[in-house]
């Protein structure tokens, strides 16, 4: 799966937040990286936050995604140098301070980069890919890969017994196969429900076919 950098301009102000933290979890849905998502958007809300905070709303700002090797980047970029982010230890009674914090027990790393004209806070998420453009999902996901690869070359074999035990545990098979299949879409960011109607369509016609061919 290819996941390419991407980057959105916008001004900083209270209320791009909500805006932007659904553009990044489509964005990773795409990407199919459902399980660090709502981790992602905790990331970018207190790192935009932290401009209008610090830097002031209507603040020209920046934020960018990328894969750092097998690490989900996230960078926001503003025009002040001065106002630099810091980890502080706020009290269980204050109202804020606490946005550093939170990124910093949230992402496995971060830091800020000091530019002529800007500067950019980012940080990284583990994504628990192989590799920058492998998937996650697991046992279920990573089944269906080995299957799929076997589909291509040959057609299973017919079933030799038809005893109601054997056809019992082949149908168990069929529904984890199919199971499976949906997890796989889902991962890669493809919409499972849509998948599984026009499969469901694809069969309905082929029966009928069938039946219209006796």
């Amino acid at each position: 799966m290819s996941r390419k950098p991407w980057d959105l301009a916008f001004t900083a102000e209270p209320e791009e937040v909500a805006a932007l933290r659904r553009v990044l979890r489509l964005h990773l849905g795409v990407w199919g990286l459902h399980e660090i998502s709502e981790a992602a958007q905790l990331c970018v809300t207190e790192l935009v936050s932290n401009v209008i905070t610090h830097v002031g709303p209507g603040t020209p700002t920046t934020v960018a995604v990328s894969m750092n090797g097998t690490h989900l980047r996230i960078e926001v970029r503003d025009p002040d140098t001065r106002a630099l982010p810091t980890l502080i230890q706020a009290g269980v009674d204050a109202e804020g301070g606490r946005g550093m914090a939170l990124v910093d027990a949230t992402a496995v790393r971060w830091g800020v980069d000091l530019h002529a004209d800007h500067k950019v806070t980012w940080c990284e998420l583990s994504t628990g890919l192989n590799s920058p453009n492998g998937h996650s999902g697991g046992a279920r996901v990573a089944r269906v890969e080995a299957m799929l690869g076997l589909y291509r070359t040959t057609m299973l074999p017919d079933a030799t017994s038809t005893s109601p035990l054997s056809l019992a545990v082949a149908e168990e098979s069929a529904i984890d196969v199919i199971a499976d299949l949906l997890h796989w879409l889902r991962v890669h960011g493809l919409d499972a429900d849509e998948a599984l109607d026009r499969a469901q369509m694809h069969f309905e016609a082929e029966v009928e076919l069938a039946e219209d061919e006796k």
